[in-house]
C-alpha cells in the first residue's frame, strides 16, 4: 500500500509539472491524468474494497 501511495504522489507531481510546461489540455498531461486516475481507483479498491451504492 505504501508503494502505491508513493506512485500516486509521484504521478501527481509529474502531472503538475507537465501541466505547467505543456498546458493542461496537452496530450501528455491528459495521459498522465489517466494514469493518475487508474492509480487512484486501484488505491480506492484496495483501501475501501469494492463497496457499491445500492
Amino acid at each position: 500500500m505504501v508503494k502505491l501511495l508513493q506512485e500516486i504522489e509521484q504521478c501527481r507531481k509529474e502531472m503538475i509539472e507537465l501541466g505547467v510546461a505543456h498546458g493542461l489540455t496537452s496530450d501528455i498531461v491528459v495521459q498522465s491524468s489517466k494514469k493518475l486516475d487508474h492509480l487512484l481507483v486501484t488505491y480506492q479498491r484496495q483501501h475501501f474494497g469494492s463497496r457499491t451504492k445500492a
